[in-house]
């Protein structure tokens, strides 16, 4: 599966995307925001308040109760401001 970066998420993780196998234990966007912090500290400081991180799966929006364990592309961002 592909997992895409955005914005200040991007520059924090230091990557804007990547292949990845996850684990059998990630089934959900919660599972998976609870998860990837664990793989180094670059990926905690991006996602240390997972309650504002935005997730698409497969390029719509999902919620913390999406499953993830078929998805092709799953993208994260910051919350969208502008005016």
């Amino acid at each position: 599966m592909k997992l895409i970066y955005f914005s200040w998420v991007k520059d924090r993780i230091g990557m804007a995307e990547e292949a990845i196998d996850l684990p059998d234990t990630v089934k959900t966007v919660a599972d998976l925001l609870a998860w990837l912090p664990g793989r180094g500290e670059n990926f905690a400081n991006a996602l240390a308040d997972p309650a504002i991180i935005r997730v698409a799966v497969d390029q719509e929006y999902a919620t913390p109760e999406t499953d993830v364990t078929k998805a092709t592309e799953i993208a994260l961002f910051p919350p969208v401001t502008g005016g």
